[in-house]
């Protein structure tokens, strides 16, 4: 699996003009699949998402986890993180886990995401043609593939 993690100020999903997702401070998640994904990816980048300091302290140092600044999260699935660019200019999502694959996985993800936070986490819709919007807070984006650990 592989995150990008933007540390914002507000952000929101829209699907076919109606806004389905809307958070204020918090963290847009978006989650890129493959076939060899399984719980242990899903339990370590959790433990990350929920634990990155990434958040402003009194003294304006990334000193505070999510959980510290009581922030929200939306979580939008994002197959073309996945994307192979190696060769030439159209990239290749042949690594993109298949829907009977992704969707369990992806379910699984926001439901772990929802227990181990204790609190409602936003989503869009698997598949569907989305609308993000978000203000960057900093900004900060972070990219973590389970894969590597890093």
């Amino acid at each position: 699996m592989k995150i990008v993690i933007q540390r914002v100020s507000k952000a929101s999903v829209t699907i076919n003009k109606i806004k389905v997702a809307d958070i204020k401070t918090g963290l847009l998640v978006l989650l890129g699949i493959v076939n060899e994904d399984t719980q242990e990816d899903i339990d370590w980048l959790i433990r990350k998402i929920l634990n990155l300091r990434i958040f402003n302290d009194e003294n304006e140092v990334m000193n505070n986890s999510l959980l510290d600044v009581d922030g929200e999260v939306i979580v939008v699935s994002q197959f073309t993180l996945q994307a192979s660019t190696k060769k030439g200019n159209r990239p290749s999502y042949i690594k993109a886990a298949k829907p009977d694959i992704a969707i369990p996985l992806y379910k699984n993800f926001v439901k772990t995401l929802e227990n181990q936070f204790d609190k409602k986490v936003q989503t869009g819709e698997f598949g569907a043609d989305m609308k993000v919007e978000l203000l960057n807070d900093g900004p900060v984006t972070i990219i973590i593939d389970s894969k590597n650990k890093e």
